[in-house]
């Protein structure tokens, strides 16, 4: 793992022209349209509609293949598409495609009126569904691309410029879409789906710069000199399998809504706590429908439907190579560090715009400060800390960000004394998203390196996939903790929680070394 070479500024400085930087750019850009699209944009779309917020709020599980995109990941890496692999190679092949499914989900949500009833909203979420998937298929092969177009001293570089492009593509898809729609004629007070339609429409549009990069862009060599090792034959069956496994998976949920909302209800009254209620029956729903997946698709396994090398290739080999590199205790320490090290950030950033309004911050002073204002921190923080991190060594700059992911927590709790004062909020958002950028491109590079160019999806995915789901978790009960012990004291505990994290490193640096 070769994270810690060094080089000279003006070589560092010469970096940011090569051309694999560059296509990080258009490719972040690419990455960056479909979130939002999902989130924040389509939710003030459904509100304008008239939509009930609880429904509203329902949407955003369409992006939950994000958290589970490590399940597909091995498909993209593995399977063949038709004449397209064989023209353009392995990655440039699903990239395309994957953006073609993202246009026409996009567009397939602009024919859709919410509005004109329940059969509509059904609509509208497959699309939702649609683009959730292939937005986060697309993640997956643009993060095996950047990993096998160059070595570990230009990682750091190429996730700085992703992370601009994707940045620049948030502000499009979220400030852009919500200036379209108004100048189109949507209002709070006035719903005009033509508007929506319009604006989905022209995001649409954007992806063409995805679309063209793909074109020109070169496959990576070490991608180009992989073969397919099975028949079509063989391939087809394992697509079958996992198509199967889906199906199975969302016929649980689908056939058991009427059961689990009589057994919500029941425990609801027994604990008078709805909220545990649904958190109890939903994981047991899960967990069941996780385990009649596994048992069906094992069976299938077992009377030949799939190759158990294939099989064995594809799933468990990507996992029992990365402990096999780095040893049983190694590797268990590689894996709380990557799960841990965004949790000083993450915890804090979901209550962040909360805590700005109960500071008597208006909604417009927060956007401008947080996604104006923040957002080109954050592209600065990246580059700067892709600079640095080719300049200094990976594994340095990946402790100065963790330290100042902490510290620029503590400002939070000056803030909280100071109250209502625009240009401490600005000094606060300045610092915060100047560290998380930093922290971000090490980050990136470092996840890059622990990487084996043989399962490059797989293990990214796997990766990129654990690297939140801590945070989040715990960032769901940030605002019963700041209820319990107020702002300033959470902020000091997001803060603290931020040394192990640096415990972490050091500890991996000496046994990397």
């Amino acid at each position: 793992m070769h994270v810690n070479h060094q080089h000279g500024w003006l070589e560092t400085l010469a970096a940011f022209k090569n051309p694999r930087v560059i296509t990080m750019l258009f490719l972040g850009f690419s990455a960056g349209i479909p979130i939002l699209l999902i989130f924040s944009s389509l939710s003030l779309w459904l509100r304008e509609a008239g939509v009930e917020r609880a429904t509203v709020t329902y949407f955003s599980w369409a992006a939950l293949g994000y958290s589970f995109k490590f399940v597909w990941a091995p498909l993209v890496d593995q399977l063949p598409l038709p004449w397209l692999s064989r023209i353009m190679g392995r990655r440039r092949a699903w990239m395309l495609v994957a953006q073609g499914m993202i246009i026409v989900a996009i567009l397939c949500m602009a024919m859709v009126d919410p509005q004109m009833g329940q059969s509509e909203l059904t609509l509208m979420a497959l699309a939702a569904v649609l683009l959730g998937f292939s937005s986060a298929t697309q993640d997956i092969v643009i993060d095996a691309y950047r990993i096998e177009s160059a070595d570990a001293d230009f990682q750091a570089l190429m996730s700085a410029a992703y992370i601009a492009g994707y940045r620049v593509a948030m502000l499009v898809a979220g400030a852009g879409s919500l200036y379209l729609a108004s100048w189109f004629g949507s209002t709070a007070e006035v719903y005009l789906y033509q508007a929506w339609q319009m604006t989905y429409g022209i995001m649409a549009l954007t992806m063409i710069v995805g679309v063209v990069t793909t074109l020109v862009i070169n496959e990576p060599q070490v991608t180009a000199e992989r073969r397919y090792q099975y028949s079509n034959q063989q391939y087809l069956r394992f697509l079958l399998l996992f198509a199967f496994a889906v199906v199975v998976f969302i016929g649980c949920f689908y056939f058991s809504a009427e059961v689990v909302a009589g057994y919500k209800k029941t425990i609801t009254e027994l604990f008078a706590n709805r909220h545990l209620a649904s958190l109890v029956v939903e994981s047991i729903r899960l967990g069941v429908a996780i385990l009649l997946t596994w048992l069906i698709a094992s069976t299938l396994v077992r009377i030949g439907l799939v190759d158990r090398e294939m099989l064995n290739q594809t799933y468990i080999m990507p996992v029992r190579d990365f402990f096999q590199r780095y040893g049983l205790s190694m590797a268990w320490i590689l894996l709380a560090l990557i799960g841990l090290y965004r949790i000083s950030d993450i915890v804090l950033g979901v209550i962040s715009n909360v805590f700005y309004y109960d500071l008597g911050y208006s909604k417009t002073e927060i956007a401008n400060a947080v996604k104006v204002f923040g957002v080109i921190m954050t592209i600065v923080g990246g580059f700067f800390g892709g600079l640095l991190s080719m300049r200094y060594g990976v594994i340095r700059i990946l402790f100065a960000g963790g330290v100042l992911a902490s510290v620029t927590n503590l400002l939070f709790m000056l803030l909280a004394d100071i109250g209502y004062d625009l240009t401490w909020l600005y000094i606060v958002v300045s610092a915060d998203n100047l560290a998380a950028g930093i922290a971000s491109a090490a980050f990136v590079a470092f996840l890059s390196s622990l990487t084996n160019i043989s399962f490059t999806a797989m293990q990214y995915a796997i990766f990129s996939s654990l690297m939140t789901l801590i945070p989040k978790v715990l960032g769901g009960y940030s605002g019963s903790m700041v209820d319990a012990i107020g702002y300033s004291n959470f902020f000091l505990i997001t803060a603290l929680l931020g040394v192990p994290v640096l415990i972490l490193i050091v500890v991996s640096a000496r046994r990397l070394e």
